[in-house]
């Protein structure tokens, strides 16, 4: 497996992601995972996918990501939005002080290149939650 490997990919975009329960739908099917998996999708102005990216593979309870490639993919893709996900193999829902803080170096990074970051899903067995509804993370801006 490479690097960057394309989850899912639509050529003419028809999925529209409107709530983290939509974002949910297209990484379900990582929950059971037994390593951390970060991911990136990228949207369309319409919010719908143009993809649906691995960005790290990590440990049992941590992986790294850094902006560069959050975004790399998003700059190839033409996006103008993401959502970042990843799971939690331990089945909590909660964020960790690391998860909030690369929320934030995420959307700093994203308003620079004028890219928002809409969420942060984590996910597990026992279902998804969001940061933005949680209130760690405050809703993009609608600039």
């Amino acid at each position: 497996m490479s690097l960057y490997e394309i989850v899912s990919e639509r050529r003419e975009p028809t999925y529209a992601v409107r709530s983290p329960a939509d974002a949910f739908k297209a990484l379900e099917r990582y929950k059971n995972k037994r390593n951390e998996h970060f991911f990136v999708l990228t949207l369309n102005g319409a919010h719908e996918v143009i993809a649906v990216r691995i960005v790290s593979i990590g440990l049992l309870n941590r992986t790294v990501v850094h902006p560069r490639e959050v975004y790399y993919q998003a700059i190839k893709d033409n996006a103008a939005a993401i959502i970042v996900a990843h799971n939690h193999p331990s089945g909590s829902l909660s964020a960790s002080p690391e998860d909030i803080e690369i929320s934030r170096r995420l959307r700093e990074a994203g308003q620079l290149l004028g890219i928002s970051l809409l969420d942060h899903v984590i996910f597990s067995k026992r279902g998804h939650c969001s940061m933005v509804e949680q209130g760690l993370m405050s809703p993009p801006s609608s600039d």
